[in-house]
């Protein structure tokens, strides 16, 4: 199995908060429904940005 590099990784934007987030394996077989970056995003749904402190 080759190898990916994390920077050569899929990314997409969470609808939810506007961060960047990559491809992880268990989105694999899912990856095209995935729409946002965590379980607290998916719940949320209201567009609050995350706080990088």
């Amino acid at each position: 199995m080759k190898q990916v590099k994390k920077q050569d990784l899929r990314t997409k934007i969470c609808e939810s908060c506007g961060l960047i987030f990559s491809w992880r394996k268990k989105w694999e077989k899912n990856w095209a429904n995935v729409k946002y970056c965590s379980k607290k995003c998916s719940s949320q749904k209201n567009g609050k940005k995350h706080s990088l402190v």
